[in-house]
C-alpha cells in the first residue's frame, strides 16, 4: 500500500495524529501469534482474535497514544476476505488512521510439518488432515496477501528470526538505537538469510579433530581456548572486532536499527560459536546491545522463543544465555498459537 507524502504542514500535522493500525494475519502456523507478541514488546497495544465487526468500535473510540496491532485470523468471527479487505479500504480512507497490512507467510510444506510436529488440528479442518484445511486457508487467504504491506516468509525463520526481522520494520521505542545480532552457522547447512555481515571461521584450527572436544562446542571453555591457541586466532578476531566497532556507527547514522553478523564454520559448533560468544562479550564491554543465535546448537537442542515475556533484555552474554541456548524444551514457530 503506497502513501502520498503531504506537502501542507496541515496534512503534516493530521498525518502525525493518525492512529497507526498495524493488522496482522497469515495462515495458521506461519507465526501470527509470536508476531503479535513481539509487537506488544516493541510498544504496541496487541489485541489478538477481536471479531472483525468489533473493530471499528474500538477504533471509533478515545485515541490511543501507542500504535495497535491487531491480530487477524480465520477463527475470528465473521472473518472472511472480502470483509478484511472493506475494512483495510475503510480505513485507508479516512485520514484518522494510518492502517498497514502484516502477512505472516510460510511455504505449504513447512507449514503441514508444522502442525504434524505439534498435533494440533487445523480449523478449517478439524476432522480431516491438516493438508486440505492449509491449503483452504492459503486459497482463503490469497487476496489479502496481495494487499500487504509488509510480507515475512517464515518458513526458514526461527522465533529469534522473526523478532528480529519484525523489530527492523515495527520498532517505536525511542532512542532504541542499534542492536546487534551475532549468528553462528555451518556452511554445509547454507548462510542465514537476513545475515549483513559475514565471516568463515575455516581458516581456524578445528576442535572436531581432537577427540576430548568433539563432543562439545564453542561455548564450552575447553573448546574456546583451543580455538584461541591457533596463531591466527589473535590477529583475525583483532581485525574482525576492530571492523565491526568502526562500521556499527556508521550504520547508525544511515538509520538502521539493527545489524546481523554471521559467523560460519565447517560444522557451526565449535570455530564459528567460539568466535560468536567472543565478541558478543566485546561488543557489550563497548556499549552496544547484543543478541546471539547458535543455529546448528539449536538444531540439536530446539529451544522454546514464545517472547512471552516482557522487558527481555537485549544483551545477553551470560549464563542466562547459556540456559537459553541448551536447556528450553523444543518448539517452533507454529509451536504457540
Amino acid at each position: 500500500m503506497a502513501h502520498e507524502v503531504a506537502t501542507s504542514d496541515d496534512t503534516q500535522t493530521g498525518a502525525q495524529q493518525a492512529q497507526r493500525v498495524v493488522l496482522v494475519t497469515g495462515p495458521s502456523g506461519a507465526g501470527r501469534s509470536t508476531a503479535i507478541n513481539v509487537l506488544e514488546d516493541l510498544g504496541f497495544e496487541a489485541i489478538d482474535n477481536l471479531p472483525l465487526s468489533l473493530i471499528p468500535r474500538l477504533l471509533d473510540g478515545p485515541g490511543r497514544p501507542t500504535p495497535l496491532a491487531l491480530g487477524l485470523d480465520v477463527r475470528n468471527r465473521d472473518f472472511s476476505a472480502a470483509n478484511v479487505i472493506e475494512m483495510i479500504d475503510r480505513l485507508t480512507r479516512n485520514p484518522d488512521y494510518a492502517p498497514e497490512v502484516l502477512f505472516l507467510d510460510c511455504a505449504l510444506d513447512v507449514l503441514v510439518r508444522r502442525y504434524n510436529e505439534t498435533r494440533r488440528r487445523h480449523p478449517l479442518a478439524p476432522d480431516g488432515s491438516p493438508l486440505s484445511g492449509i491449503t483452504n486457508e492459503l486459497d482463503l487467504l490469497g487476496p489479502i496477501r496481495s494487499r500487504a504491506d509488509v510480507l515475512v516468509d517464515t518458513s526458514e525463520l526461527s522465533p529469534h528470526d522473526l523478532k528480529a526481522e519484525l523489530t527492523r520494520w515495527f520498532d517505536i521505542r525511542p532512542d532504541h538505537g542499534l542492536s546487534v545480532s551475532l549468528h553462528s552457522f555451518s556452511y554445509k547447512r547454507g548462510v542465514p538469510r537476513g545475515v549483513d555481515l559475514m565471516f568463515d571461521c575455516r581458516c581456524l584450527s578445528n576442535p572436531h579433530w581432537e577427540a576430548g572436544l568433539r563432543q562439545m562446542n564453542g561455548q564450552d571453555p575447553e573448546v574456546q581456548d583451543f580455538v584461541a591457541a591457533d596463531p591466527r586466532f589473535a590477529e583475525f578476531f583483532g581485525r574482525i572486532r576492530d571492523l565491526i566497532l568502526f562500521l556499527l556507527p556508521a550504520h547508525l547514522e544511515e538509520g538502521k536499527s539493527h545489524l546481523s553478523i554471521g559467523f560460519g564454520c565447517t560444522g557451526g559448533q565449535h570455530r564459528s560459536v567460539t568466535l560468536a560468544e567472543k565478541m558478543s562479550v566485546a561488543l557489550a564491554d563497548a556499549g552496544w546491545p547484543v543478541s546471539i543465535r547458535h543455529r546448528e546448537l539449536e538444531r540439536r537442542m530446539p529451544m522454546q522463543l514464545s517472547f512471552g515475556g516482557r522487558g527481555t533484555a537485549q544483551t545477553q552474554h551470560s549464563s542466562e544465555r547459556d540456559r537459553d541456548d541448551r536447556g528450553a524444551p523444543a518448539s517452533g514457530l507454529g509451536g504457540a498459537r
